[in-house]
């Protein structure tokens, strides 16, 4: 019983995630059509983020990153927030020309191939999960849903 509530309370949390996903597309879509600028919204967007980060390690009183664990991570992982950037920074020019919806669509989409290539290969380190006939098939099934979503 408890890992049903657990797993319950994970699917409502990833709810909330994707629900967040799209409110910061349409709000960053509406502060680039204020300032002019996609990329401008998208810094404020980053500042945003960092500022409400830092407000979460006060709270969560985490302690400062060691030199240690800085020195043992490999300079690639530290490269997250280039790749994020340029997520919101897309985003926020396709929304206006193609809607929010398809926008979405498109983004998990484009998570969901790369997740099963990455999930094949073991790819930064992942587990190994490699690809089934069923996983292709939910694959192919999302990108049917973009389409249709784009109609």
């Amino acid at each position: 019983m408890l890992k049903l509530v657990q797993l319950f309370g994970f699917t409502l949390l990833g709810m909330a995630a994707g629900m967040s996903f799209v409110v910061q597309q349409v709000l960053n879509t509406n502060l680039r059509g204020c300032l002019g600028s996609a990329s401008w919204a998208a810094f404020i967007s980053y500042l945003g983020g960092v500022i409400t980060m830092l407000v979460v390690l006060l709270v969560m009183r985490e302690p400062w990153l060691s030199a240690v664990s800085v020195i043992k991570s490999s300079w690639w992982m530290w490269t997250g927030g280039f790749f994020g950037a340029i997520y919101i920074v897309v985003a926020v020019v396709l929304v206006p020309r193609l809607g929010a919806a398809t926008v979405v669509a498109l983004i998990v989409a484009g998570q969901m191939l790369t997740s099963l290539v990455f999930d094949q290969f073991g790819l930064l380190g992942l587990i190994q999960h490699p690809v089934s006939v069923l996983r292709i098939i939910g694959a192919m099934l999302l990108i049917a849903g973009v389409i249709l979503i784009r109609l």
